[in-house]
């Protein structure tokens, strides 16, 4: 087939984020947007030249056609393999286990995670690397600046279709094209990590639970692993379906946009455990009867048990969490003598951590957990080690949650987003705080002396590669912590997040309502930061 050579110019938009571009559905449409972007990657990794790709998405709206697009750029830039899930679906976790297990250079992941979907919801792309985790900053820099001088793009003259529904082997102008089963190499690897008979044993008796894929990528991994191979009944999975607007949902696993999850697990005859998963698999929520897990929790109760689960027999080397988490898995590494590190939001600051064998166990507040068995977070393997825990506990997950808490302390914590406020505003709140970094230390905030102020670096301990900027933090001497931090996985404007956590060992006030107890910390931050008058929001707009 002929190739086209298209001229084309640079968009100003395309830096990638956290984890990737994540535009509107209506700016990745505009003509040449999407190919620059493909085209920049091709151009700044020749190591894909001849190699195998792996290719999918969550499925949202827009995603069949990128795929199309991207095939026949990947064709006329001499890409020897590309490997698709069937559908165009591929969970990022999934993909992540598909890179490494076929040794494939890398894979272009087409999601916008927990964004909205829609013609007028949210696209996004990213590269994952040969380790299977996102790009470092390194790579995502060098996409970027190829992004910014780019003059044409590669593809296909003829709009060639690959049929997608169908597994098969084909060729598109000499490039190998695989349709695969998007879930059954998941579900194997699940398999040799969990003790999958525990789990249907328990799922044999009366126990009960409730699965919510919102509509988005898990649903066929959950049929899959929690009813065929597990047997739970059919009806547990919620919103199986993936839909390219996610049925008109909200795919953030949390209690706001979870809602029929939610409302069934408070209900009268709740189930005994509840889980939620995001648009591409990799987020997750806990919940038990009556009772929500906090990822940050959830973490270090992963941590503190991880000894109950087949794939930790041999131990945690070590732990690591983003900074703006809570502390509480820090407290349980402590107790286990195994190092905890922190590091920058974004699941590829774990990449080198878990690639050298430093850490198993990692997670984010934002609803990631995962471990070394992906470069990747993880949502079902996280539902999965609940699961496993629930079934050689033989205890309810509020008794599991409340026990930890009485032998390492509550963490309590909060995060407050400001959502879509005007860039310059977010930006005038950071720049009152970093402003008064140096002069905090010593002084009374809320009550509790401040010990120390800063603009958290981050220095790689295995290739020493320094990420600045990372988040502004406010550190006490009782442990309690505020953190700003402008969020990088939003398509406009721009999002303030304020964290707050402060530790608490007293056994009488353990069950307290995490608002009220950090209300004075609340507070001073929002004087500090002066958030009411730089933003114009008097209350932000979601509380976690």
């Amino acid at each position: 087939m002929d190739i086209s050579v298209v001229t084309t110019h640079p968009f100003e938009d395309q830096k990638p984020g956290t984890s990737g571009l994540r535009k509107r559905v209506s700016r990745f449409r505009q003509p040449h947007y999407l190919e620059n972007f493909v085209q920049a990657v091709f151009d700044s990794q020749p190591a894909l030249e001849g190699a195998e790709l792996v290719l999918g998405g969550d499925g949202r709206f827009h995603n069949r056609e990128a795929i199309q697009t991207i095939l026949r750029m990947a064709a006329a830039n001499g890409v020897g393999r590309v490997v698709v899930g069937r559908g165009g679906l591929l969970s990022t976790p999934a993909a992540s286990h598909l890179i490494r297990s076929r040794g494939a250079t890398g894979a272009l992941i087409l999601s916008a995670s927990h964004n909205p979907g829609g013609p007028e919801g949210d696209f996004g792309i990213k590269f994952n690397t040969a380790a299977g985790g996102p790009a470092p900053p390194s790579v995502t820099d060098a996409i970027h600046a190829r992004s910014q001088a780019i003059t044409h793009y590669r593809i296909l003259k003829e709009a060639v279709h690959v049929d997608l529904d169908h597994l098969q082997a084909t060729t598109l102008n000499g490039m190998d094209v695989e349709v695969v089963d998007p879930v059954a190499a998941y579900a194997d690897l699940m398999d040799e990590l969990f003790d999958f008979h525990a789990i249907r044993e328990l799922l044999a008796g009366d126990f009960r639970l409730r699965f919510d894929a919102m509509h988005a990528v898990t649903g066929p991994y959950a049929e899959t692993l929690l009813v065929d191979r597990l047997g739970a009944a059919p009806e547990s999975i919620l919103r199986a379906e993936p839909l390219g607007d996610f049925g008109g949902g909200h795919p953030d696993p949390n209690l706001a946009h979870a809602r029929q999850l939610r409302e069934a697990m408070f209900g009268r005859d709740a189930p005994d455990f509840g889980a939620a998963s995001d648009g591409d698999g990799d987020r997750n929520l806990i919940l038990g009867r009556h009772f929500f897990v906090t990822p940050s929790d959830s973490l270090a109760i992963m941590a503190a048990n991880a000894h109950h689960i087949p794939a930790f027999a041999d131990g945690l080397r070590g732990v690591a969490r983003s900074m703006p988490t809570s502390q509480a898995v820090d407290t349980v590494a402590e107790a286990l003598g195994i190092p905890c590190y922190e590091t920058p939001t974004g699941w590829k600051f774990f990449g080198n951590l878990l690639d050298d064998g430093r850490i198993r166990l990692c997670g984010e507040e934002s609803f990631g957990t995962s471990s070394d068995h992906v470069r990747e977070k993880d949502g079902l393997w996280a539902v999965l080690f609940w699961l496993n825990l629930l079934a050689v506990r033989r205890q309810s997950v509020e008794t599991i949650v409340r026990e930890h808490w009485e032998r390492f302390g509550r963490h309590y914590y909060t995060r407050h987003d400001y959502e879509g406020i005007r860039s310059e505003h977010a930006e005038a709140v950071m720049d009152r705080v970093r402003d008064r970094l140096a002069t905090l230390p010593g002084q009374s905030l809320a009550g509790q002396t401040v010990r120390a102020a800063d603009d958290f670096a981050y220095t790689d301990p295995v290739d020493g590669s320094v990420a600045e900027g990372q988040g502004l933090r406010v550190m006490f001497e009782s442990g309690a912590r505020i953190v700003f931090r402008l969020s990088g996985t939003g398509t406009e404007g721009a999002t303030l997040r304020l964290y707050i956590e402060q530790h608490e060992t007293d056994p009488a006030r353990l069950d307290l309502d995490p608002q009220e107890v950090l209300r004075p910390l609340i507070d001073a931050a929002g004087d500090l930061g002066d958030i009411p008058a730089l933003t114009g929001r008097e209350r932000p707009d979601v509380i976690t």
